[in-house]
């Protein structure tokens, strides 16, 4: 697909503004001012953290303009882009309004916090006719593209299942009593569309991720990463599962609410099933595909076949299925931009992967199997796991 052709700024130099730039924020700050784009504005709820993404680009360029609301940001006219790196719950929000404001967004994996939420980006995104990158990189990563090369071509034979394994929770411990509120922080905007709650400083920033209110654990965070390898590999990327079961533990004291472990299963209308583990003896981080004529496993920075043999096959030959090559996740948003073809990540590709990462987390909170049905994006016959597509955001939020 590509999109209607757009014009930029002087010199053809597009102008981007961070909305969250915190860990993961300010690495994007710098990834975009290294990509050569002018960042033009910064936004943060915490006034110290927002002044520290100023100094950032301060460093190599004009200081840009500050913003405590992102609608304020949305209103510039002379924005081409925005960097969404604020937690989950706000990403579906801010990406419909910014496509709505006739800008593209590279926004944060996973990326959304409900699957509902995830369709209403996709709707936003063709219906405003905008480019939305999914911040997967592991897509423009060489391991990963061969990975699912060997995978797509039958190199490993006829797949058989997959493996996926996530690290565990790593959330500092139990919250203790409530805490004031920091000056620097405006913490009902952090809060936003999420229900009120008491500031405990292991609720926010890094900390957000433990909590169902804001995120999804590391389902969402890592399982976005090697559940999307594995959609990827398996030609779903316009799919999903059909049926999900498992297991799942969760802390005894709820210092967190997310899982603990887990041991889930995703069968898919071909037969091919994807077991994910969390603190799994036998299932390493990364992902694992298992063919008939052999196996190819892959993380960051790491790719093993057996036979060994497998991974010096030739991937250039004319006959082979060729997957959408991608050497830099950021310079491919830009390039996107100016060519309106859609990125390595379209937000439809980052909204399936991040559904397959619901589905599960629907199952641990269950405790017992769901089916799905990927054509019409619901649990048919199922009003409770129903329930769990979407959620009520907070007034005055819609």
């Amino acid at each position: 697909m590509i999109l209607p052709r757009r014009v930029f700024g002087a010199n053809d130099r597009i102008a981007i503004a961070a909305i969250g730039v915190r860990n993961q924020g300010a690495g994007n700050v710098k990834r975009f001012l290294a990509a050569g784009v002018d960042i033009v504005g910064i936004c943060d709820v915490d006034s110290k953290v927002a002044a520290d993404g100023v100094a950032i680009v301060a460093e190599k360029s004009p200081a840009p303009k500050t913003y405590g609301d992102y609608r304020r940001l949305l209103e510039e006219k002379g924005i081409d882009a925005v960097v969404i790196t604020t937690p989950d719950h706000w990403h579906a929000k801010m990406t419909i309004e910014a496509c709505s404001a006739g800008k593209d967004v590279y926004c944060e994996k996973p990326l959304s916090l409900t699957i509902a939420e995830g369709r209403r980006m996709v709707n936003a995104a063709r219906e405003h006719k905008r480019i939305v990158q999914t911040g997967s990189q592991q897509r423009s990563s060489r391991e990963f593209w061969q990975a699912c090369m060997l995978v797509r071509n039958g190199v490993i034979g006829e797949v058989k299942e997959v493996f996926v394994g996530i690290p565990d929770p790593n959330h500092p411990g139990s919250i203790g009593p409530v805490e004031p509120v920091p000056a620097e922080l405006n913490y009902d905007m952090w809060l936003g569309p999420a229900p009120m709650k008491p500031y405990h400083s292991k609720r926010v920033h890094y900390n957000f991720r433990f909590w169902w209110d804001y995120s999804g654990g590391q389902m969402t965070n890592f399982g976005a990463h090697h559940l999307d390898i594995a959609q990827w590999g398996l030609g779903m990327d316009n799919s999903g599962p059909v049926a999900v079961e498992g297991t799942a533990e969760f802390h005894p004291q709820m210092f967190h609410e997310v899982t603990e472990k887990c041991r889930l299963v995703y069968t898919y209308a071909n037969g091919i099933r994807i077991t994910l583990g969390q603190g799994q003896s036998d299932i390493k981080e990364g992902t694992v595909f298992v063919g008939t004529k052999g196996t190819v496993t892959v993380n960051r920075g790491k790719l093993v076949t057996d036979p060994v043999d497998l991974a010096t096959t030739p991937l250039d030959a004319p006959e082979l299925t060729q997957l959408y090559r991608s050497t830099d996740h950021t310079r491919n948003f830009l390039d996107c931009m100016q060519s309106r073809e859609l990125p390595i990540c379209d937000v439809e590709i980052g909204h399936r992967s991040a559904t397959v990462c619901h589905l599960g987390n629907f199952v641990a909170r269950l405790g017992r199997p769901i089916k799905w049905d990927p054509i019409t994006e619901s649990c048919p016959g199922d009003a409770e796991a129903q329930a769990m597509t979407d959620r009520v955001y907070r007034a005055p939020w819609v």
